[in-house]
């Protein structure tokens, strides 16, 4: 199981350069509703009112004009076939992240038929017997890209806030007590205005954070910036952010 102390010492930099960025441009003081403000029209508004209203709740600073996300018509629906693999690639990726053995790593990864599932990045260090220990480090965070998966999939009920690291015996537990062709058979796949509420939600944690790293300060409310970012890169992924494949995915929306 990943260590808690090991998880935190990486998750300063967790955040991606983009998202650095992004938040640099949109860097302001953060914002309060003003309730005099007329109700925002169309699913995005409201999305995004909604996302205000939790981040609020928890104290969490924001700013009203970071721009909405992706609508359900103009976001990508991903199948549910096509998340699974991911899913199982991700566990795969994380255990190796680890320190499972390179020999247990292939026979995992023939068990639950993932050839061809696996992305550039990953195959090389897949492949690589001698990983470095940062490597090895920040793939072993993959665990919380494939929380987020399983939570699409209907095998996490709730996507609880980013506070605290997932818990990885159950996450590669629900994998092998389902099996490879079981896992894929039993998925549900969420509908997209869940995903699409989950990827609004956390794009605003994460100027947060970001905001918090650039003066700073300590991520507020207890947020995890590891965690926010691993979150928002796989709901970036899932909604189909820019048509980015999963190396390329940005965090900057």
């Amino acid at each position: 199981m990943v260590s808690v102390l090991v998880i935190a010492a990486v998750g300063a930099s967790g955040c991606t350069n983009g998202a650095v960025q992004s938040a640099a441009r949109n860097s302001a003081e953060p914002d309060k509703v003003d309730q005099k403000d007329e109700k925002m029209p169309g699913e995005a508004d409201a999305r995004k009112r909604r996302s205000i209203a939790i981040l609020q709740a928890e104290n969490v600073p924001f700013i009203k004009h970071l721009p909405v996300i992706e609508t359900e018509a103009e976001s990508t629906r991903r199948s549910t076939e096509e998340v699974a693999e991911r899913a199982m690639a991700l566990c795969t990726i994380a255990l190796k992240g680890e320190g499972l053995e390179q020999e247990l790593v292939g026979k995992q990864i023939a068990l639950y038929g993932l050839t061809g599932a696996f992305t550039p990045k990953e195959i090389e260090f897949l492949k690589n017997a001698n990983a470095t220990e940062n490597d090895r480090i920040q793939f072993a965070w993959r665990y919380e890209c494939y929380w987020v998966m399983l939570w699409a999939l209907g095998y996490v009920d709730n996507l609880q806030r980013p506070d605290t690291i997932c818990d990885v015996r159950h996450a590669v537990a629900i994998l092998r007590e389902n099996g490879g062709d079981g896992f894929r058979k039993n998925a549900r796949l969420r509908p997209q205005n869940e995903i699409l509420d989950a990827a609004d939600l956390i794009y605003r944690y994460h100027w947060a954070v970001v905001d918090a790293r650039i003066k700073n300060l300590k991520a507020p409310a207890g947020l995890d910036g590891g965690i926010v970012m691993e979150r928002h890169y796989a709901l970036n992924w899932l909604i189909g952010y820019s048509d980015q494949e999963w190396d390329d995915i940005s965090t900057d929306t």
